[in-house]
């Protein structure tokens, strides 16, 4: 019965730092990452479409981004989705693809944005604990219904306190990296 509770708790602990680790892709840094148009939406012919299934995207250089559509006809709308995006960028359209000139990040910024790196590894951690109570309070009943034995209960709270404790140190190992790939110049 314990086996199971921790069992169901951690894929939902990784799925946590996973998410994490995906919304950092979409975090700008000082070099040029495709990740960070995911989210631009592109409406395209009165559809809602997502810019990367619509158009190749590459980095020739560290601080620049194209976008070649598969269709012409849809530089306009990608050009007006990247300047209606949250992303502050302004998209050169040459009639063949659209180019992104990233302006390299002030030191101002870069603290700004380590700020939120942080903010969003304590989210996660958050998350972890929230699963952990979760997690908690399942074995807690188990306990009080008789399907688990007061020796379950201390093995079990252990096991969590672990697999929190690891998980916390994988967050803090992967905000640290992201910390130091915005700072770095």
């Amino acid at each position: 019965m314990i086996e199971s509770i921790i069992n169901e708790a951690k894929p939902k602990m990784k799925s946590a730092v996973d998410s994490l680790v995906s919304n950092f892709k979409k975090i700008r840094t000082g070099r040029a990452n495709p990740d960070i148009l995911d989210n631009v939406i592109v409406s395209y012919y009165g559809v809602s479409t997502p810019l990367r299934e619509m158009a190749t995207i590459a980095v020739p250089e560290p601080m620049m981004i194209t976008i070649k559509p598969w269709d012409r006809n849809a530089l306009a709308d990608i050009e007006l989705a990247i300047r209606n995006s949250s992303l502050g960028l302004s998209p050169i359209n040459d009639g063949v693809m659209v180019r992104l000139v990233l302006p390299p990040l002030t030191e101002e910024r870069r603290k700004q944005i380590v700020k939120e790196v942080k903010k969003e590894g304590e989210q996660a951690k958050i998350a972890i604990r929230n699963i952990r109570g979760e997690a908690w309070g399942r074995v807690q009943e188990a306990e009080r219904k008789g399907e688990a034995t007061e020796d379950d209960r201390y093995r079990a709270e252990d096991l969590l306190n672990k697999l929190v404790a690891e998980k916390n140190k994988e967050i803090d190992q992967v905000v640290a990296a992201k910390e130091v790939e915005i700072l770095k110049v």
